[in-house]
């Protein structure tokens, strides 16, 4: 999730007086509203072929994989930076780990954060100008072989 996003939501909500109990807002599976596309990560092992949702507006970036208990093999979620920034993701209402990689506006992977912790608030960095933040499985990453400099094409 983008950092940002969430402390504005955050501050809003409680400026209101708001509370959204947990359950309302469970998404155990991936999100029928959402767009799904195909990626694919050209690595030095060979292609390695994704299918993910498209968290586009704020509102989808900032919900993101919160509450999924599961993120299959081969699947994620991709969120576009325009223009390409620096971004800082979390971890927050996320209960269980996952690889964040960061793609840089060439295509090339900038950053992967692998295996991150679980419900940590610790902002991760992207470490650079950014086009897009693709987060897979926890463990995804190492497993296929996918590692900085490897091209992105979506």
């Amino acid at each position: 999730m983008r950092l940002r996003d969430q402390v504005l939501t955050a501050v809003a909500f409680a400026a209101l007086g708001i509370a959204v109990p947990a359950s309302q807002a469970v998404a155990q599976s991936p999100n029928p509203t959402l767009t799904r596309i195909h990626l694919t990560i050209l690595t030095h092992h060979g292609r390695r072929n994704f299918t993910v949702e498209v968290a586009r507006t704020s509102e989808e970036q900032e919900f993101g994989l919160m509450y999924r208990t599961h993120i299959p093999a081969g699947t994620g979620m991709i969120f576009p930076e325009v223009p390409p920034h620096p971004v800082a993701f979390w971890m927050k209402n996320c209960p269980i780990p996952e690889d964040m990689i960061f793609i840089r506006p060439d295509g090339r992977i900038e950053h992967i954060a692998q295996m991150t912790h679980p419900y940590d608030e610790t902002p991760l960095a992207s470490g650079g100008n950014v086009s897009a933040v693709l987060e897979v499985a926890g463990g995804e990453t190492r497993r296929l072989g996918i590692r900085a400099g490897d091209r992105v094409q979506w």
